[in-house]
C-alpha cells in the first residue's frame, strides 16, 4: 500500500513518523522544509513529494491541515487532489474540522470514486508520537475495517463512530470542553493571585480538589512558571472553539459557557498572544 501524507506538523508529523517507523512507504508534502526534514529523520520508507500531484497514484491519503479552507484548497477544485487520485483510493482526514466540511469532502470523494473516512484525535503531540492518540473515525464502516492494519499504528483506541459528523462533533466537543475548562482555571488563578497565594501552591492545592482536570495537571504548572511555548497554538484553539460554537447554534444550541470561552480566546488572539500556547489565555482574564 503506498501512502502519501499532507500536513506533517505538530500532529501530522507524528502519525507520519509512525507510519514510517512501521516501514510503511510513506510520501510527504508539507510547505515546511524543517516539518519535511523532522519527519524524513523517523527512516527510510519515507520520502518528500516535490508537490501535491506526485501523490495521485497513492493507495491511501491522510491530511492533516490547520483549517477547513486549508483541506478544501489541497482536495477541492480543479487543481485538488480528488481530481488526480486513482479511483477506488482512500482520503483519510485527520484535522480538527466542523461536520459540514467533512461532509463535502465525502460527497466530493463519492463523486470521484475515491472513499473518504474522518478521523479526529483526542490528545496531544505528545501522545501522538507514541501511537496512544485516541482516534473518533467516521465514514463508511467496510471502509474501517479495510483499514484495521492502519489504525493501531497512527494511534490507539480506535472508535468508530458512525458517520463523519460525529467523528467531526466528538473532536469539537472535546476541544470546547478542555478549552472552556483551561479558561475557568486561568480565572481561578488571577482569583488565588488577588489572595495572596503564589500559582504553583494554589495549582497544588487544587489538584486534590474536585477542581482538579487535565488541563489543571497539564498547564497549570505551565501558567504558574510563566510558560507560554507554543504546544497548541492559542489561535488553534480559538479556531476549534469557534467550530463548536458555530456547530452548537446549527443545532439551535444555546450553549453560553461556550461561548463566553470563545469571547475569552477571541481577546486573548487579539491581544497578541495568539501564536502562544492555548494557555496564554490566562493574560487576558481580567484584563
Amino acid at each position: 500500500m503506498s501512502i502519501g501524507f499532507v500536513g506533517v506538523g505538530l500532529m501530522g508529523g507524528p502519525l507520519a513518523r509512525n507510519l514510517i517507523r512501521a516501514g510503511k512507504e510513506v510520501l510527504i508534502f508539507d510547505l515546511s522544509e524543517d516539518a519535511v526534514n523532522k519527519t524524513l529523520a523517523a527512516g527510510s520508507s519515507g520520502k518528500a513529494a516535490t508537490a501535491l500531484s506526485d501523490l495521485a497514484d497513492c493507495d491511501l491519503v491522510f491530511t492533516s491541515l490547520p483549517m477547513p479552507q486549508h483541506i478544501k484548497g489541497v482536495m477541492l477544485g480543479d487543481d485538488g487532489l480528488l481530481n488526480i487520485m486513482k479511483s477506488g483510493a482512500t482520503h483519510v482526514e485527520l484535522s480538527t474540522i466542523d461536520p459540514g466540511t467533512s461532509v463535502e469532502l465525502r460527497d466530493a470523494a463519492a463523486e470521484k470514486g475515491i472513499k473518504f473516512m474522518q478521523c479526529t484525535l483526542g490528545k496531544t503531540p505528545a501522545h501522538a508520537e507514541k501511537a496512544e492518540e485516541p482516534l473518533f473515525i467516521g465514514g463508511d464502516k467496510e471502509v474501517f475495517e479495510q483499514l484495521s492494519e492502519i489504525w493501531p499504528i497512527i494511534g490507539s483506541p480506535s472508535y468508530y463512530m458512525g458517520g463523519v459528523e460525529a467523528s467531526c462533533a466528538v473532536k469539537l466537543i472535546s476541544n470546547m470542553v478542555g478549552m472552556a475548562n483551561l479558561a475557568v482555571m486561568a480565572e481561578g488563578i488571577k482569583a488565588g493571585e488577588k489572595a495572596g497565594i503564589e500559582k504553583d501552591v494554589l495549582i497544588e492545592l487544587l489538584q486534590d480538589t474536585g477542581a482538579r482536570s487535565f488541563q489543571m495537571d497539564v498547564r497549570g504548572p505551565w501558567i504558574a512558571a510563566g510558560d507560554f511555548e507554543n504546544r497548541f497554538g492559542l489561535d488553534l484553539a480559538l479556531k476549534d472553539v469557534r467550530l463548536g460554537c458555530e456547530m452548537a447554534r446549527a443545532w439551535d444550541l444555546d450553549l453560553r459557557t461556550m461561548e463566553a470561552a470563545l469571547d475569552l480566546y477571541k481577546k486573548a488572539s487579539e491581544a497578541g498572544f495568539g501564536k502562544e500556547d492555548c494557555n496564554a489565555v490566562f493574560k487576558a482574564v481580567g484584563s
